[in-house]
């Protein structure tokens, strides 16, 4: 059961370990970080990691947490809202450069540890999942004003459309990553863009009336 600290300090220390871990698995995986390797790079005692966390698997669910939120708060820092076809076109371009900048290592915070830990811990997995919904959740609900506003089609679903994305998305960057070269993502991300645009309407001109004389 994860802990909440009572105390400013006991938030420090529990967030000092949950970051520690968040970077050792990074590192090594989540099989490969040990508990004893977390706790000397925290500087945090077992007894202080018990107070919090029931044991292995309740601090791998707090990075899990982690993860979740900062790729949502660093996403609606940059563009709050994915309600435009300028927005998303942006959105694509900010993925594919911040997984390029950084050599396509480490893969998808989120879809790295879902790799690792869907068959292994169903409470994981859920969190998971649930990580992969909230992020999703914001081109959904961009999709959805869009289409309110006549943007796309009223036949599209915004739900199967971000799933769409974000599966091309999660593909692309497992790919990339393997070969360690940019084409998969960017072939990957061409294809989600075709298909989102496949259910832009088309806006005709109205012509003018003529004029009776």
């Amino acid at each position: 059961m994860l802990k909440e600290p009572a105390t400013k300090r006991g938030k420090a220390t529990r967030d000092r370990l949950v970051a520690a871990a968040d970077a050792m698995i990074a590192e090594r995986g989540v099989e490969g970080a040990s508990l004893d390797q977390i706790l000397a790079s925290a500087d945090v005692s077992k007894s202080q990691l018990y107070h919090y966390f029931d044991g292995k698997d309740e601090l791998v669910r707090a990075v899990i947490a982690r993860r979740r939120a900062e790729i949502i708060g660093r996403q609606t820092s940059l563009l709050p809202e994915l309600d435009s076809w300028d927005a998303i076109e942006t959105w694509l371009k900010i993925v594919y450069e911040g997984h390029e900048s950084h050599g396509f290592r480490g893969g998808c915070p989120i879809g790295s540890l879902a790799n690792e830990l869907a068959d292994k811990d169903d409470r994981a997995r859920l969190d998971l999942a649930e990580g992969f919904e909230a992020w999703q959740g914001l081109l959904v609900d961009g999709l959805n004003k869009m289409r309110a506003r006549g943007e796309i089609k009223r036949s599209a679903d915004p739900y199967e459309l971000a799933t769409a994305v974000f599966a091309a998305m999660q593909g692309g960057l497992l790919l990339a990553k393997t070969r360690r070269e940019p084409e998969p993502l960017r072939i990957a991300l061409d294809a989600a863009r075709a298909h989102l645009r496949s259910y832009k309407t088309v806006r005709t001109k109205s012509r003018p009336r003529k004029q009776r004389g």
